[in-house]
C-alpha cells in the first residue's frame, strides 16, 4: 500500500472538504482517509502509485496544495538531517554578511549559481568568503542578532522527532557561528557546519579546509546512521540547493523543501507550500503529537 499526504499552508487553511472530495475523486481506489491536521494536512491510501500521479501533483501545485505519494511502512523516521540556510531559517546567511558589507551583488550572483548547480559549492564558498575579507566579527554577530529569521514549523519538527527518540542534526555548508546558535535554539542533537576564520577579530576571508560540502552532508548521513546503527532507509533528510541533492537521494526520504529547480528535478518528495511541519506530516503525525 502506498500513502498520498495532502499539505498545504498553515497560514491559509486550504484544505475543507470540497477541495478534499475532489482530491479524492482523482484517484480510482483509495480508503482510509485521516485528517492530520483539520483544513491543513491529510493523508490516505491507495493500493499502487497510479501512472497519473504527476498530472494531479501539477494541478493541485496551481492551487498551492503539495501532494507526496510514498509506502505505507516505515514511514516514521529515527534520524533527521537537516539543511539550515534557506530550510530552517528563510535566509542565506553569506548573501546577508555580504549585504551588510556592500559586496551583496557579487556574492549573491555566486550564491544563486552554486545552489543551481551551476558552480560547484565548494569553489564557490572559497570566493565569497574572499569578498568578506576585511568584516569585522561584531559585524558578523550583527547580522545572526538581526537579519536571521527562522522559517516556522522548525521547532516543532525537531522537537516532536525528538520526543519520539529520534536523532537530529543540522548539516550546513553554512557558517558554525550561525548553524551553532540556531541549532540550539531549535534544539538539534548536533551541529556540523564550516568555520569562518578570523584574524584580531576580523575575517581574513579565509575558512576552514576541508570544506563542508555535498559530499559532506552525504558523509554525515552515512556516518550518523552507523554510528546509531540504522539503515538509512530510517534516516529523513531536507533541504533547498543544489549541494543538498546526494544526501536527499541516500535517505529513506529525501525532502526538496522551498528547492531549486534541479533539487525539484531528483527529488521524490517536493514541498512548495507547507511549513517544516510538512515533514511531520509525511510521517504521518498527527497535530495533537505535536510537540513545540
Amino acid at each position: 500500500m502506498y500513502i498520498v499526504t495532502i499539505i498545504s499552508n498553515p497560514n491559509v487553511s486550504l484544505l475543507d472538504l470540497g477541495v478534499i472530495k475532489k482530491i479524492l475523486s482523482s484517484f480510482e481506489t483509495c480508503k482510509n482517509f485521516k485528517w492530520l491536521m483539520p483544513k491543513v494536512a491529510a493523508e490516505f491510501e491507495i493500493p499502487a502509485i497510479p501512472v497519473y500521479f504527476e498530472e494531479v501533483w501539477k494541478e493541485y501545485q496551481t492551487k498551492e496544495i503539495d501532494l507526496t505519494v510514498q509506502r505505507s511502512f516505515g514511514r516514521k523516521k529515527k534520524v533527521l538531517i537537516a539543511d539550515m540556510d534557506s530550510t530552517m531559517i528563510h535566509q542565506e546567511c553569506i548573501n546577508e554578511l555580504a549585504f551588510v558589507y556592500d559586496v551583496g551583488d557579487e556574492v549573491s550572483d555566486i550564491t544563486q549559481k552554486s545552489m543551481n548547480g551551476d558552480i560547484d559549492f565548494e569553489n564557490a564558498l572559497r570566493q565569497r568568503v574572499a569578498l568578506l575579507k576585511g568584516m569585522k566579527k561584531g559585524a558578523v554577530e550583527a547580522v545572526l542578532k538581526n537579519r536571521i529569521s527562522l522559517v516556522p514549523g522548525g521547532k516543532s519538527l525537531v522537537n516532536t522527532m525528538r520526543h519520539s527518540g529520534c536523532y537530529t542534526a543540522l548539516v550546513s555548508g553554512g557558517f558554525t557561528l550561525f548553524a551553532n546558535f540556531i541549532g540550539c535554539k531549535l534544539g538539534f542533537n548536533e551541529v556540523r557546519a564550516n568555520e569562518l576564520l578570523f584574524e584580531n577579530e576580523v575575517l581574513n576571508g579565509l575558512v576552514r579546509e576541508p570544506i563542508l560540502g555535498k559530499s559532506s552532508k552525504l558523509t554525515a548521513l552515512i556516518e550518523i546512521s552507523r554510528l546509531l546503527g540504522v539503515n538509512k532507509t530510517e534516516c529523513i533528510a531536507v533541504g533547498d540547493g543544489a549541494n543538498d541533492i546526494t544526501m536527499l537521494s541516500a535517505a529513506g526520504v529525501g525532502v526538496a523543501f522551498h528547492a531549486k529547480p534541479i533539487v525539484q528535478e531528483v527529488a521524490d518528495v517536493k514541498i512548495n507550500f507547507g511549513d517544516l511541519t510538512s515533514l511531520l506530516f509525511l510521517q504521518g503525525y498527527t497535530v495533537d503529537e505535536f510537540y513545540s
